[in-house]
This record gives structure tokens, sequence and C-alpha cells, in this order.
């Protein structure tokens, strides 16, 4: 039978086609035409900051004078996109739909809500991220994991911090998928002792198309990466042709080229018909460069 259930997702009135393209050579954009990218800031006063009642969710009232508690609220989101009470905003960037960072309150969480014909992207920066849904699924996961979800048809889930005494850290990204009406699923990167150094000063992959090589593939061109950056070190990155990037600034700051990215900051790179090199290096600060790229056609 049906589950009926109250889809949480804004409706989009289109459907995202991808295109091909065929080259004969690419051309490599030179440094001193880094400004032909016309990269796009996104600063800290270009987000919308939530802090919407916690009975809107299923949560008892807010403790602010806990002492394991880092913010009045119960929960704290930073919307890159227009989303939720926030119409001001961008909607979305290529298929990137929504850019969230949540930071969430000890034994507290997203009580039980639907979605649909979306694909559901979650990497964990502290805390633990406990996930329960309507296909089964249920999971802890920690720093640099993943958790995805097909919404598809429709599913329901809860999204808990169940520490007493941690706050919980998260960003969760919001694809259009390809094609709607998909079977829903679920799936996860559970990070170990070995993923940081495998995003340390380098590329690690963690999403990709379904033919791809990510740790995650999803119904979309996408790819997403993530990376921490020591202090004065730099890593390259190739945009190829017709191909876009969103950059967010998780820990630290970040310099992209010759612009600053402070933590929470993003920037847009948008597509050129040539390739260009980007560098992101890293910053001096009391926290480590982290970031994450999410990169997808036009």
């Amino acid at each position: 039978p049906f589950i009926s259930f109250v889809i949480c997702v804004i409706n989009i009135g289109f459907k995202f086609h991808s295109s091909n393209f065929f080259f004969k050579s690419y051309k490599l954009t030179e440094t001193s035409d880094f400004e032909k990218l016309n990269m796009n800031k996104i600063s800290v006063n270009d987000l919308f900051v939530s802090e919407p009642d916690p009975s809107w969710f299923g949560n008892g009232p807010n403790e602010p004078d806990h002492p394991c508690w880092t913010n009045k609220n119960w929960l704290k989101s930073r919307f890159h996109f227009s989303f939720a009470e926030w119409h001001g905003g961008r909607n979305r960037f290529g298929c990137l739909r929504v850019v969230n960072d949540d930071l969430v309150q000890p034994s507290r969480g997203f009580g039980t809500h639907g979605h649909q014909d979306m694909e559901i992207i979650t990497y964990i920066l502290h805390g633990g991220l406990t996930h329960k849904d309507s296909m089964g699924s249920e999971e802890t996961l920690g720093r640099g994991s993943v958790q995805f979800m097909t919404a598809g048809t429709g599913v329901m889930h809860s999204e808990y911090n169940l520490d007493p005494k941690q706050d919980l850290r998260f960003i969760q990204s919001w694809i259009l998928p390809r094609t709607q009406g998909l079977t829903p699923r679920y799936g996860s990167f559970s990070a170990d002792s070995n993923t940081r150094h495998a995003r340390l000063n380098q590329w690690l992959h963690l999403v990709s198309d379904l033919e791809g090589t990510g740790k995650i593939q999803i119904h979309q061109d996408f790819n997403l990466f993530a990376s921490e950056i020591e202090e004065g070190k730099s890593l390259e990155f190739e945009l190829k042709p017709f191909r876009q990037a969103y950059v967010l600034c998780l820990e630290g700051s970040l310099m992209v080229n010759q612009m600053i990215l402070e933590k929470h900051e993003a920037v847009e790179i948008p597509p050129t018909s040539e390739i260009s090199s980007i560098t992101f290096s890293g910053q001096m600060g009391d926290e480590q460069t982290h970031l994450l790229l999410y990169e997808m056609g036009v």
C-alpha cells in the first residue's frame, strides 16, 4: 500500500536535461586569464541563517544554559540557496538545488519527514549523525562520512544527534536527478582512520554519476570532491569546457586562485569554452583548510 507522507521539497516546475559536447582539442586557461572565469563569491552575508522553533521538528524546548550546547537554539542552519522560509536567495546552481550548513545541538534532531524526487547527500564534519528511514535503513556516521538517499517516488526519514554532550555539524546538499519517479534507495560511505589521509593535500572523490568512480553514485552528471589542505600547500583542479563548479570552505580559510574564502563562504565558478586550471591553497589559521568542490555540467 502507498504510504502517505508530507513532501518537504519545493516542487520544481521544469525538467533538467543534460547535454553532451564534443571537441577536437582543449585550450588550457593561462594564469593571466584567471579573470575570464568571472568567479562569483558567496560571502557569509549572502547566506540566510535559520533557527527554527524546536517544536517544528518534534524537539523539546531549547536548553541554552546547557553546558554542552554551543548555540542558544537547537538548530542553526546556513542556507546557500532559497529554502524553507527563505525565498530571497538563488534558486539553484546547475543541478545543485540545496546546500545547507547545519549545526545541531546535543540530543536534538529532525523528526520523521518526507522527501521526493531528489538526490540528497550529507557530509558530516563533526559529531555523529543518526539516520533512520522507511526503507529499513538505520546508521550513525561520523566525521568525513557521507550518506545519500535517492528520494525518488518518496521516502520518510529522521536525522538525529543522539550524543548528549557533543554538537553535530553537517552539510546537506540536494541534487536534481536526471529522472523523476526513481526507486528510493539509501547508501553511505563510512570514513575510517585512513580517510583523512586520503583527502590530505589531494582530492577524495566522494560522489559521482552512476558510471563514475566516486565512493557513492547518484542519478546525475555530478561529482563531489573533498580535501584538507595544509598551510603553504596547494592543490590544482582542471575544470573541463562547459563544466561548472561550486566550492564551499568548510573549515579554516581557503584561497581559490587569488580569492580568499572564510569558513562557510563559497564561490561559483561558471563554465567556459576552455579548460580552466584552478589553484586551491591552504591558509594559516586556527583550523586547517577543509573544502568541498561540487562539479557538474551546464
